[in-house]
């Protein structure tokens, strides 16, 4: 009886306690001095830091590892130059972008809502939002996109749409962006670390995306002539309505300042003995060196000698063959090197857009003169990163032997054109390989060990956890779109 007693004793004592416990819980729990609910200045500069870290960690391990910027040597398996490309390699950008399109989503959303109504933020996450299925689209094809983040909603298995459709609805997000950006205020500096909150530059940005994506489509047949029409429609027939980047000081760019949160991923997420272990690329270099560019010198890319001179490594070197490291990017004898300089954060700079306005100009697309968008490029490309050069443009062209010429063919134009865009994207997400895999410039060597029978990867795999946790919808995308393979072209590769 006594032990009966004990036990209901101890019963009663546990749910007295448990009830205790949960009394006011919600309400210790809750910061008094906060919200439960983030506003969009305090979700855009966490996202936009994070999105630039993604791009620019991918970008030194693949994209300059594809593009011959850089080769990581060694005979192993999975070496990026060689064009073996671990499926693995995929989860990194997949999981990155998607993360915080949930972020851009949840600002337009809260900046939509009666209370807290904002048409600034609105159109920044607009613009957000395309940049990032951008990348996820021409990085993997088709993609989840009208259905992707809605696991709060209970969706956890999302349809994959169609490159078409997704970049149809990018076009109509930045027509919106640019309607609700047209006079709008700016917005909190501390919020924005790329614009410092000013709506007249996110606009111009917008914009030059829209241009940027326009062209990434002017090749397939079923929607060039529309593309072209709406390019024009930008630059020629009403350029009031969509302004652009006019200089350098438009350009979208997440400054590194050191502090805080605003610190390079290369800092601590790149060992230095990691970062001069990758030697540069020949093709790289030797275009520099042929030019006698400034930027091959500068401190702020902070490039080692080797036996006195500046050398690169052959990309796609075969295993076995012989050679070594000769010329890599330096990690501490400056205080400004690539592994904390500001300017590794761009997102989209004035010289991609000059060059994007060349080419246009060189097939008759628009009204503006090819050469000047050319040399303008070029110009601002070089004082992209050092703003005292003073040297004449015609002169350095001239010097450099690649002075534009009106009577070439337009394949040596876009040579011409996207051998310089090649430099002004460089550190720029994968932009280098999307406009290699849309054009075919500039033109890379080939070496003897490349893998994929020697042709440019044309998009990443799939994550391998998509498959198991999406099957359905893996496998339409799959028998929509082709193979689950990086020579799998995506939609607007096609003809």
């Amino acid at each position: 009886m006594k032990n009966n007693l004990k036990v209901i004793w101890m019963m009663m004592l546990c749910v007295f306690i448990v009830t205790s416990c949960k009394k006011g819980f919600e309400e210790i729990n809750t910061d008094p001095n906060g919200t439960p609910n983030a506003l969009p200045k305090q979700l855009l500069a966490p996202a936009l830091v994070n999105m630039v870290s993604y791009n620019l960690i991918r970008s030194r391990n693949f994209n300059n590892e594809l593009m011959q910027v850089t080769v990581d040597p060694g005979d192993g398996e999975g070496k990026v130059f060689r064009y073996d490309i671990r499926r693995t390699l995929a989860d990194y950008t997949w999981n990155g972008w998607y993360k915080q399109l949930t972020n851009f989503k949840d600002i337009y959303k809260i900046s939509s809502e009666e209370l807290t109504y904002n048409k600034t933020y609105m159109g920044i996450a607009l613009i957000c939002q395309s940049w990032t299925y951008s990348l996820l689209t021409d990085t993997y094809g088709d993609i989840p996109y009208f259905e992707s983040n809605q696991g709060r909603d209970g969706n956890f298995t999302p349809k994959f749409d169609r490159q078409k459709d997704i970049y149809q609805d990018i076009f109509k997000n930045l027509e919106a962006a640019d309607t609700l950006l047209n006079g709008a205020a700016n917005v909190t500096d501390a919020s924005d670390p790329v614009f410092n909150g000013n709506a007249l530059k996110w606009r111009k940005f917008g914009n030059s995306l829209y241009l940027r994506l326009l062209l990434r489509l002017s090749g397939k047949a079923e929607v060039s002539e529309a593309c072209i029409a709406k390019i024009k429609q930008i630059v020629d027939t009403n350029p009031d309505d969509y302004p652009v980047m006019t200089s350098n000081d438009d350009a979208a760019v997440l400054r590194w300042t050191g502090v805080g949160a605003l610190t390079s991923p290369f800092i601590g997420g790149v060992r230095e003995q990691d970062w001069r272990s990758v030697g540069l690329g020949e093709f790289f270099i030797d275009n520099l060196s042929r030019w006698a560019d400034p930027r091959l010198t500068t401190n702020r890319w902070s490039i080692s000698t080797y036996q006195g001179g500046i050398a690169g490594i052959p990309s796609g070197y075969a295993p076995g063959e012989s050679i070594g490291i000769k010329s890599y990017f330096l990690s501490t004898t400056s205080p400004k090197t690539l592994m904390n300089d500001p300017l590794t954060g761009n997102i989209m700079n004035y010289s991609e857009l000059q060059f994007i306005l060349a080419e246009a100009a060189a097939k008759g697309w628009i009204s503006g003169d090819a050469k000047t968008y050319y040399n303008n490029g070029v110009l601002s490309g070089i004082t992209f990163w050092i703003p005292t050069f003073d040297t004449p443009i015609d002169t350095y062209l001239a010097n450099a032997d690649i002075t534009w010429n009106d009577a070439s063919s337009l394949d040596s134009k876009m040579e011409m054109i996207h051998l310089q865009k090649y430099y002004s994207l460089f550190y720029t997400d994968f932009e280098q390989w999307f406009e290699y895999r849309r054009t075919g410039h500039p033109i890379l060597p080939k070496g003897n060990g490349l893998r994929n029978n020697g042709v440019m990867p044309a998009r990443l795999n799939y994550p391998v956890y998509v498959q198991s946790s999406n099957p359905d919808n893996y496998k339409a995308a799959v028998a929509a779109q082709g193979a689950d393979d990086i020579s799998t072209q995506v939609w607007w590769q096609k003809p």
